[in-house]
Protein backbone atom coordinates (compact mmCIF):
# COMPACT_ATOMS: atom_id res chain seq x y z
CA UNK A 1 0.00 0.00 0.00
CA UNK A 2 2.93 1.77 0.03
CA UNK A 3 3.54 2.37 -3.62
CA UNK A 4 1.09 3.62 -5.73
CA UNK A 5 2.16 3.87 -9.21
CA UNK A 6 0.26 5.94 -11.60
CA UNK A 7 0.61 4.11 -15.10
CA UNK A 8 -1.84 7.38 -16.07
CA UNK A 9 1.52 9.84 -16.22
CA UNK A 10 4.09 9.14 -19.05
CA UNK A 11 7.53 11.14 -19.42
CA UNK A 12 7.91 11.75 -22.66
CA UNK A 13 5.48 13.59 -25.60
CA UNK A 14 5.97 10.94 -28.05
CA UNK A 15 2.77 10.56 -29.79
CA UNK A 16 1.01 12.25 -27.40
CA UNK A 17 -2.30 14.67 -28.75
CA UNK A 18 -3.08 18.13 -27.86
CA UNK A 19 -5.41 18.33 -24.89
CA UNK A 20 -7.03 22.00 -24.66
CA UNK A 21 -8.27 22.99 -20.98
CA UNK A 22 -10.52 26.18 -21.34
CA UNK A 23 -12.71 28.66 -19.53
CA UNK A 24 -15.59 29.65 -21.35
CA UNK A 25 -13.88 33.34 -21.62
CA UNK A 26 -11.24 31.93 -23.54
CA UNK A 27 -13.38 29.65 -26.14
CA UNK A 28 -12.80 32.44 -28.75
CA UNK A 29 -9.25 32.31 -28.15
CA UNK A 30 -9.19 28.83 -28.70
CA UNK A 31 -11.00 28.50 -32.24
CA UNK A 32 -8.82 31.19 -33.75
CA UNK A 33 -5.57 29.01 -33.21
CA UNK A 34 -7.14 25.52 -33.42
CA UNK A 35 -6.95 24.41 -37.72
CA UNK A 36 -10.29 25.79 -39.41
CA UNK A 37 -11.88 22.45 -39.52
CA UNK A 38 -11.63 21.39 -35.99
CA UNK A 39 -12.68 24.96 -34.92
CA UNK A 40 -15.72 24.66 -37.11
CA UNK A 41 -16.45 21.12 -35.74
CA UNK A 42 -16.04 21.89 -31.95
CA UNK A 43 -18.29 25.27 -32.81
CA UNK A 44 -20.82 22.65 -34.31
CA UNK A 45 -20.84 20.82 -31.16
CA UNK A 46 -22.53 23.46 -29.29
CA UNK A 47 -19.31 23.05 -26.87
CA UNK A 48 -19.28 26.02 -24.15
CA UNK A 49 -16.75 25.26 -22.11
CA UNK A 50 -18.60 24.48 -18.93
CA UNK A 51 -17.05 22.16 -15.98
CA UNK A 52 -16.34 18.83 -17.44
CA UNK A 53 -17.73 19.64 -20.80
CA UNK A 54 -15.30 17.42 -23.66
CA UNK A 55 -15.46 16.97 -26.52
CA UNK A 56 -12.85 15.33 -29.37
CA UNK A 57 -11.13 16.82 -32.30
CA UNK A 58 -11.14 15.03 -35.72
CA UNK A 59 -7.94 14.74 -37.89
CA UNK A 60 -6.91 13.19 -41.18
CA UNK A 61 -5.59 10.35 -39.57
CA UNK A 62 -8.73 9.96 -37.28
CA UNK A 63 -8.41 11.57 -33.48
CA UNK A 64 -6.41 15.34 -33.22
CA UNK A 65 -6.93 16.38 -29.78
CA UNK A 66 -9.30 17.19 -27.62
CA UNK A 67 -11.12 19.94 -25.62
CA UNK A 68 -12.36 20.38 -22.09
CA UNK A 69 -14.08 22.96 -20.46
CA UNK A 70 -13.26 23.91 -17.14
CA UNK A 71 -16.12 26.88 -16.31
CA UNK A 72 -15.39 28.49 -13.32
CA UNK A 73 -13.71 25.64 -11.59
CA UNK A 74 -10.35 25.60 -9.95
CA UNK A 75 -10.18 22.98 -8.15
CA UNK A 76 -7.94 19.81 -9.04
CA UNK A 77 -11.53 18.09 -9.45
CA UNK A 78 -11.72 20.19 -12.98
CA UNK A 79 -8.88 17.65 -14.39
CA UNK A 80 -10.87 14.61 -12.05
CA UNK A 81 -12.69 12.92 -14.59
CA UNK A 82 -11.22 13.03 -17.69
CA UNK A 83 -9.16 10.02 -17.86
CA UNK A 84 -11.74 7.44 -17.79
CA UNK A 85 -13.66 9.40 -21.15
CA UNK A 86 -10.64 9.92 -23.07
CA UNK A 87 -10.21 6.75 -25.67
CA UNK A 88 -8.39 4.19 -23.71
CA UNK A 89 -4.74 3.75 -24.64
CA UNK A 90 -4.52 7.09 -26.00
CA UNK A 91 -1.46 9.68 -24.98
CA UNK A 92 -1.98 13.53 -24.06
CA UNK A 93 0.01 16.42 -23.36
CA UNK A 94 -1.67 19.62 -21.56
CA UNK A 95 -1.38 22.71 -23.70
CA UNK A 96 -0.78 25.86 -21.86
CA UNK A 97 -3.58 27.85 -20.76
CA UNK A 98 -5.72 29.69 -18.15
CA UNK A 99 -5.08 26.41 -15.52
CA UNK A 100 -2.67 25.60 -12.63
CA UNK A 101 -0.22 22.86 -13.88
CA UNK A 102 -0.36 21.27 -10.52
CA UNK A 103 -4.00 21.24 -9.93
CA UNK A 104 -4.34 19.68 -13.39
CA UNK A 105 -1.67 17.17 -12.65
CA UNK A 106 -3.31 16.67 -9.35
CA UNK A 107 -6.78 16.10 -10.47
CA UNK A 108 -5.69 14.26 -13.67
CA UNK A 109 -3.97 11.73 -11.34
CA UNK A 110 -6.73 11.24 -8.31
CA UNK A 111 -9.40 10.97 -11.17
CA UNK A 112 -7.59 7.65 -12.04
CA UNK A 113 -7.27 6.17 -8.79
CA UNK A 114 -9.47 2.82 -8.32
CA UNK A 115 -9.13 0.56 -5.00
CA UNK A 116 -7.59 -2.73 -7.55
CA UNK A 117 -6.64 -4.82 -4.37
CA UNK A 118 -9.29 -7.72 -5.55
CA UNK A 119 -11.14 -5.99 -8.38
CA UNK A 120 -9.18 -5.38 -11.65
CA UNK A 121 -10.06 -2.02 -13.40
CA UNK A 122 -12.71 -1.70 -16.30
CA UNK A 123 -10.55 -0.13 -18.21
CA UNK A 124 -6.81 1.24 -18.65
CA UNK A 125 -7.15 5.27 -18.39
CA UNK A 126 -5.17 7.46 -20.83
CA UNK A 127 -2.24 8.48 -19.95
CA UNK A 128 -1.05 12.47 -19.68
CA UNK A 129 2.68 13.58 -20.40
CA UNK A 130 3.70 14.47 -16.93
CA UNK A 131 4.04 18.33 -16.95
CA UNK A 132 6.92 19.82 -16.05
CA UNK A 133 8.06 20.51 -12.90
CA UNK A 134 5.05 18.73 -10.99
CA UNK A 135 6.92 16.19 -8.86
CA UNK A 136 4.87 18.18 -5.42
CA UNK A 137 1.49 17.26 -6.76
CA UNK A 138 2.89 13.65 -7.97
CA UNK A 139 3.82 13.31 -4.23
CA UNK A 140 0.83 14.31 -2.65
CA UNK A 141 -1.51 12.14 -5.50
CA UNK A 142 0.42 9.48 -4.25
CA UNK A 143 -0.21 10.26 -0.50
CA UNK A 144 -3.77 10.37 -1.28
CA UNK A 145 -3.75 7.19 -3.32
CA UNK A 146 -2.10 5.63 -0.11
CA UNK A 147 -4.66 7.20 2.44
CA UNK A 148 -7.48 6.18 0.01
CA UNK A 149 -5.79 2.34 -0.39
CA UNK A 150 -5.56 2.25 3.39
CA UNK A 151 -9.12 3.52 4.54
CA UNK A 152 -10.70 1.06 1.47
CA UNK A 153 -8.91 -1.80 2.62
CA UNK A 154 -11.41 -4.40 4.64
CA UNK A 155 -10.80 -4.82 8.24
CA UNK A 156 -9.85 -8.86 7.81
CA UNK A 157 -6.87 -7.33 5.38
CA UNK A 158 -5.72 -4.40 7.67
CA UNK A 159 -6.44 -4.80 11.03
CA UNK A 160 -3.74 -3.26 14.00
CA UNK A 161 -0.81 -5.14 13.54
CA UNK A 162 -0.61 -4.89 9.85
CA UNK A 163 -1.58 -0.68 9.91
CA UNK A 164 1.30 -0.78 12.56
CA UNK A 165 3.43 -2.77 10.01
CA UNK A 166 2.48 -0.11 7.25
CA UNK A 167 3.82 2.78 9.72
CA UNK A 168 6.74 1.05 9.83
CA UNK A 169 7.42 0.71 6.49
CA UNK A 170 6.80 4.06 5.87
CA UNK A 171 9.37 5.35 8.61
CA UNK A 172 12.00 2.70 7.25
CA UNK A 173 11.66 4.46 3.57
CA UNK A 174 12.37 8.15 4.77
CA UNK A 175 15.06 7.18 7.22
CA UNK A 176 12.81 7.50 9.91
CA UNK A 177 13.22 5.82 13.67
CA UNK A 178 10.27 3.48 14.77
CA UNK A 179 9.30 2.06 17.90
CA UNK A 180 6.13 -0.29 18.43
CA UNK A 181 4.72 -0.74 21.67
CA UNK A 182 2.88 -3.26 22.24
CA UNK A 183 1.81 -6.30 25.18
CA UNK A 184 2.73 -5.67 28.45
CA UNK A 185 3.90 -2.42 28.01
CA UNK A 186 1.22 -0.98 26.20
CA UNK A 187 -0.54 -1.48 28.98
CA UNK A 188 1.79 0.59 31.08
CA UNK A 189 2.26 3.30 29.56
CA UNK A 190 -1.18 3.48 27.03
CA UNK A 191 -3.72 2.21 28.93
CA UNK A 192 -6.72 3.30 27.45
CA UNK A 193 -5.09 2.02 23.94
CA UNK A 194 -4.78 -1.09 25.82
CA UNK A 195 -8.47 -0.75 26.94
CA UNK A 196 -10.40 -0.32 23.71
CA UNK A 197 -8.15 -3.59 21.86
CA UNK A 198 -8.29 -5.64 24.91
CA UNK A 199 -11.50 -7.04 23.53
CA UNK A 200 -10.17 -7.75 20.40
CA UNK A 201 -8.27 -11.27 19.35
CA UNK A 202 -6.09 -9.07 17.29
CA UNK A 203 -3.61 -7.04 19.47
CA UNK A 204 -3.56 -3.40 19.84
CA UNK A 205 0.38 -1.60 19.72
CA UNK A 206 1.04 2.16 19.50
CA UNK A 207 3.71 2.83 16.75
CA UNK A 208 5.56 6.18 17.05
CA UNK A 209 8.40 7.57 14.53
CA UNK A 210 10.61 10.28 14.52
CA UNK A 211 12.35 12.07 11.83
CA UNK A 212 13.86 15.31 10.97
CA UNK A 213 14.47 16.81 7.21
CA UNK A 214 17.83 17.04 6.21
CA UNK A 215 18.45 20.68 6.77
CA UNK A 216 16.87 20.53 10.15
CA UNK A 217 18.49 20.79 13.56
CA UNK A 218 17.66 20.96 17.43
CA UNK A 219 16.19 23.80 17.15
CA UNK A 220 13.83 23.25 14.45
CA UNK A 221 10.08 23.25 14.58
CA UNK A 222 8.89 20.27 15.89
CA UNK A 223 5.56 18.76 14.20
CA UNK A 224 3.69 16.11 16.18
CA UNK A 225 0.85 14.29 14.80
CA UNK A 226 -1.77 11.63 16.34
CA UNK A 227 -4.05 9.35 14.36
CA UNK A 228 -6.87 7.24 15.52
CA UNK A 229 -6.40 4.09 14.36
CA UNK A 230 -9.28 1.95 14.72
CA UNK A 231 -8.98 -0.81 12.13
CA UNK A 232 -12.84 -1.90 12.95
CA UNK A 233 -15.48 -0.19 15.44
CA UNK A 234 -17.77 -2.82 17.00
CA UNK A 235 -19.32 -0.44 19.41
CA UNK A 236 -18.14 -2.47 22.16
CA UNK A 237 -20.83 -3.74 24.47
CA UNK A 238 -22.92 -0.42 23.43
CA UNK A 239 -23.07 -2.20 20.24
CA UNK A 240 -23.68 0.02 17.06
CA UNK A 241 -26.73 -1.70 14.68
CA UNK A 242 -25.96 -3.17 11.36
CA UNK A 243 -26.25 -0.18 9.51
CA UNK A 244 -23.89 2.06 11.72
CA UNK A 245 -21.35 -0.76 11.92
CA UNK A 246 -21.43 -1.22 7.64
CA UNK A 247 -18.43 1.49 7.24
CA UNK A 248 -16.53 1.06 10.15
CA UNK A 249 -13.36 -0.43 8.72
CA UNK A 250 -13.15 3.55 8.01
CA UNK A 251 -12.64 4.48 11.24
CA UNK A 252 -8.92 4.09 10.91
CA UNK A 253 -9.10 6.94 8.51
CA UNK A 254 -7.78 9.54 11.28
CA UNK A 255 -4.21 7.26 11.42
CA UNK A 256 -4.78 6.74 7.17
CA UNK A 257 -4.40 10.76 6.97
CA UNK A 258 -1.41 11.42 9.46
CA UNK A 259 0.26 8.69 7.89
CA UNK A 260 -0.60 10.57 4.20
CA UNK A 261 0.72 13.91 5.77
CA UNK A 262 4.28 12.56 7.43
CA UNK A 263 4.69 10.98 3.90
CA UNK A 264 4.77 14.25 1.61
CA UNK A 265 6.76 15.99 4.50
CA UNK A 266 9.49 13.95 4.32
CA UNK A 267 9.25 13.51 0.92
CA UNK A 268 8.83 17.26 0.57
CA UNK A 269 12.23 17.12 2.53
CA UNK A 270 10.59 20.03 5.07
CA UNK A 271 12.87 21.31 7.52
CA UNK A 272 11.74 20.22 10.75
CA UNK A 273 11.58 17.73 13.13
CA UNK A 274 8.76 15.52 13.53
CA UNK A 275 6.66 12.80 15.09
CA UNK A 276 3.77 10.84 14.34
CA UNK A 277 2.49 8.53 16.73
CA UNK A 278 -0.76 6.03 15.75
CA UNK A 279 -3.34 4.25 17.98
CA UNK A 280 -3.88 0.55 15.91
CA UNK A 281 -7.19 -1.04 17.45
CA UNK A 282 -9.79 -2.68 17.00
CA UNK A 283 -13.03 -2.62 19.37
CA UNK A 284 -14.68 -5.54 19.83
CA UNK A 285 -17.10 -7.21 21.79
CA UNK A 286 -15.89 -10.36 24.35
CA UNK A 287 -15.31 -11.66 27.81
CA UNK A 288 -12.02 -8.72 27.97
CA UNK A 289 -13.80 -5.95 26.24
CA UNK A 290 -14.07 -2.88 28.56
CA UNK A 291 -17.61 -2.42 29.68
CA UNK A 292 -20.11 0.48 30.47
CA UNK A 293 -18.71 2.26 33.66
CA UNK A 294 -15.71 0.68 34.16
CA UNK A 295 -12.93 3.41 35.22
CA UNK A 296 -9.74 3.30 33.39
CA UNK A 297 -6.29 5.44 34.60
CA UNK A 298 -4.91 7.49 31.19
CA UNK A 299 -1.46 8.09 30.78
CA UNK A 300 -1.64 11.24 32.07
CA UNK A 301 -3.12 9.99 35.52
CA UNK A 302 -6.34 11.44 35.09
CA UNK A 303 -8.92 8.63 35.11
CA UNK A 304 -12.24 8.34 32.75
CA UNK A 305 -15.49 6.72 33.05
CA UNK A 306 -16.47 4.58 30.12
CA UNK A 307 -19.79 6.12 29.69
CA UNK A 308 -19.94 4.37 26.51
CA UNK A 309 -17.79 2.11 24.86
CA UNK A 310 -18.56 3.51 21.40
CA UNK A 311 -17.11 6.78 22.36
CA UNK A 312 -13.63 4.77 22.07
CA UNK A 313 -11.61 6.87 20.18
CA UNK A 314 -11.34 9.82 22.54
CA UNK A 315 -9.86 7.18 24.58
CA UNK A 316 -7.13 6.02 21.92
CA UNK A 317 -6.19 9.66 21.59
CA UNK A 318 -5.79 10.98 24.41
CA UNK A 319 -2.61 8.79 25.75
CA UNK A 320 -1.32 9.98 22.63
CA UNK A 321 -1.98 13.49 23.14
CA UNK A 322 -1.06 13.74 26.78
CA UNK A 323 2.77 11.78 25.44
CA UNK A 324 3.05 14.31 22.68
CA UNK A 325 1.92 17.49 24.64
CA UNK A 326 5.00 16.39 26.80
CA UNK A 327 7.55 17.33 23.99
CA UNK A 328 6.40 21.00 23.83
CA UNK A 329 5.57 20.53 19.94
CA UNK A 330 5.19 23.86 17.75
CA UNK A 331 2.00 22.74 16.74
CA UNK A 332 0.21 19.11 18.24
CA UNK A 333 -2.61 18.16 15.47
CA UNK A 334 -4.65 15.00 15.63
CA UNK A 335 -6.80 13.59 12.97
CA UNK A 336 -9.89 10.98 13.92
CA UNK A 337 -12.82 9.58 12.54
CA UNK A 338 -14.42 10.72 15.94
CA UNK A 339 -18.37 11.98 15.89
CA UNK A 340 -21.24 11.67 14.09
CA UNK A 341 -22.42 14.40 15.38
CA UNK A 342 -19.23 16.73 13.65
CA UNK A 343 -21.23 15.17 10.25
CA UNK A 344 -24.92 16.08 11.50
CA UNK A 345 -23.46 20.04 11.97
CA UNK A 346 -21.46 19.97 8.68
CA UNK A 347 -21.80 17.09 6.79
CA UNK A 348 -19.38 14.92 5.04
CA UNK A 349 -17.22 17.08 3.00
CA UNK A 350 -16.58 19.70 5.77
CA UNK A 351 -13.90 18.12 8.74
CA UNK A 352 -14.65 20.08 11.67
CA UNK A 353 -11.81 21.73 12.88
CA UNK A 354 -11.14 22.67 16.43
CA UNK A 355 -8.04 24.74 17.42
CA UNK A 356 -6.72 26.21 20.55
CA UNK A 357 -4.57 29.15 18.34
CA UNK A 358 -6.15 31.68 16.67
CA UNK A 359 -3.76 32.15 13.98
CA UNK A 360 -3.34 28.38 13.29
CA UNK A 361 -6.89 28.04 12.72
CA UNK A 362 -7.18 31.44 10.46
CA UNK A 363 -4.10 29.99 8.92
CA UNK A 364 -5.48 26.43 8.20
CA UNK A 365 -8.96 28.02 6.97
CA UNK A 366 -7.13 30.48 4.30
CA UNK A 367 -5.32 27.65 2.82
CA UNK A 368 -7.75 24.77 3.18
CA UNK A 369 -10.02 27.36 0.31
CA UNK A 370 -6.86 28.29 -1.63
CA UNK A 371 -6.27 24.01 -1.94
CA UNK A 372 -10.10 23.16 -2.27
CA UNK A 373 -9.74 20.62 0.77
CA UNK A 374 -11.77 22.65 3.12
CA UNK A 375 -12.77 22.65 6.96
CA UNK A 376 -15.15 24.34 9.10
CA UNK A 377 -13.86 25.85 12.71
CA UNK A 378 -16.25 24.30 15.55
CA UNK A 379 -16.02 25.72 19.09
CA UNK A 380 -14.07 24.85 22.18
CA UNK A 381 -16.70 25.87 24.19
CA UNK A 382 -15.64 25.87 27.78
CA UNK A 383 -19.24 26.35 29.03
CA UNK A 384 -19.79 22.72 28.05
CA UNK A 385 -16.85 21.52 30.17
CA UNK A 386 -18.99 19.97 32.92
CA UNK A 387 -21.26 18.05 31.07
CA UNK A 388 -18.20 15.77 31.35
CA UNK A 389 -18.14 15.20 35.17
CA UNK A 390 -18.82 11.70 36.76
CA UNK A 391 -19.08 11.06 39.69
CA UNK A 392 -16.73 7.94 40.53
CA UNK A 393 -13.37 9.44 38.47
CA UNK A 394 -11.95 12.83 37.31
CA UNK A 395 -14.46 12.93 33.96
CA UNK A 396 -16.70 10.53 31.60
CA UNK A 397 -15.77 9.61 28.30
CA UNK A 398 -19.15 11.35 27.28
CA UNK A 399 -21.59 13.35 28.16
CA UNK A 400 -24.19 14.07 30.60
CA UNK A 401 -26.68 15.54 27.47
CA UNK A 402 -27.40 14.83 24.24
CA UNK A 403 -26.04 18.09 22.43
CA UNK A 404 -23.14 19.30 21.21
CA UNK A 405 -21.34 15.74 20.59
CA UNK A 406 -18.48 16.83 18.57
CA UNK A 407 -17.55 19.87 21.09
CA UNK A 408 -17.72 17.47 23.92
CA UNK A 409 -15.59 15.24 22.27
CA UNK A 410 -13.03 17.65 21.63
CA UNK A 411 -13.14 19.50 25.23
CA UNK A 412 -12.49 15.67 26.53
CA UNK A 413 -9.19 15.39 24.13
CA UNK A 414 -8.24 19.21 25.36
CA UNK A 415 -7.79 17.49 29.36
CA UNK A 416 -4.49 16.14 27.86
CA UNK A 417 -3.29 18.57 25.73
CA UNK A 418 -0.70 21.26 27.55
CA UNK A 419 -2.75 24.76 27.66
CA UNK A 420 0.81 26.67 26.05
CA UNK A 421 0.84 23.87 22.80
CA UNK A 422 -0.42 24.60 19.63
CA UNK A 423 -3.01 22.04 19.35
CA UNK A 424 -5.43 21.05 16.29
CA UNK A 425 -8.12 18.65 16.29
CA UNK A 426 -9.68 17.63 12.81
CA UNK A 427 -12.88 15.33 12.91
CA UNK A 428 -12.92 13.85 9.56
CA UNK A 429 -15.56 11.95 7.95
CA UNK A 430 -12.93 10.70 5.59
CA UNK A 431 -15.00 9.37 3.13
CA UNK A 432 -16.90 10.00 -0.41
CA UNK A 433 -20.30 8.78 -0.36
CA UNK A 434 -20.72 8.93 -4.18
CA UNK A 435 -18.48 9.42 -7.01
CA UNK A 436 -17.48 12.68 -8.56
CA UNK A 437 -14.53 13.53 -10.58
CA UNK A 438 -11.36 13.09 -8.70
CA UNK A 439 -13.09 11.62 -5.88
CA UNK A 440 -14.52 7.86 -6.34
CA UNK A 441 -17.03 6.21 -3.95
CA UNK A 442 -14.83 5.02 -1.06
CA UNK A 443 -11.76 6.21 1.29
CA UNK A 444 -10.75 10.06 1.07
CA UNK A 445 -7.49 11.84 2.52
CA UNK A 446 -9.69 15.03 4.12
CA UNK A 447 -7.35 17.78 5.13
CA UNK A 448 -4.46 16.74 4.13
CA UNK A 449 -3.52 19.06 1.67
CA UNK A 450 -4.58 21.85 3.78
CA UNK A 451 -2.55 21.12 6.57
CA UNK A 452 0.39 20.27 4.70
CA UNK A 453 0.49 24.06 2.91
CA UNK A 454 -0.28 25.67 5.99
CA UNK A 455 2.92 23.84 8.09
CA UNK A 456 4.82 24.58 5.16
CA UNK A 457 3.94 28.62 5.52
CA UNK A 458 3.26 28.98 8.99
CA UNK A 459 6.89 26.46 10.10
CA UNK A 460 9.13 26.59 7.10
CA UNK A 461 8.44 30.16 5.20
CA UNK A 462 11.28 30.23 3.32
CA UNK A 463 10.87 26.62 2.03
CA UNK A 464 7.42 27.58 0.58
CA UNK A 465 9.12 30.65 -1.31
CA UNK A 466 11.88 28.10 -2.81
CA UNK A 467 9.07 25.58 -3.79
CA UNK A 468 7.03 28.69 -5.41
CA UNK A 469 9.80 29.51 -7.15
CA UNK A 470 10.78 26.70 -9.14
CA UNK A 471 7.15 26.13 -10.38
Amino acid sequence: MLDQIFDSLVAGPAGALPLHAVRPDGLADLLKVLPPAQGAYLKATGFAAKTQELVLLPGAEGLAGAVLGLGSDCSPWAFGGIASRLPEGTTWALVPGDYDPACATLGYCLGTYRYGAFKSADRAPARLVAPAGQSAAISQAGAIAMVRDLINAPANVLGPVELGDIAVGLAARHGAIATVVEGSVLDAEYPTIAAVGRGSARPARVVTFHWRGSKATDESPLVSLCGKGVCFDTGGYDLKPSSGMLRMKKDMGGAATVLGLSRIIMEADLPLRLVTRIGCVENSVSGTAMRPLDVIRTRSGLTVEVGNTDAEGRLVLCDLLHDASSESPSLLLDCATLTGAARVAVGPDLPALFCSDDDWADCLLRTGTAEHDPMWRLPLWSGYDDWLKSPVADLNNVSSRPHAGAVVAALFLKRFVAAEVPWVHLDLYAWNDMSRPGRPEGGEAQTLRSVFRTIEEKLCPTNNVAARNTQ
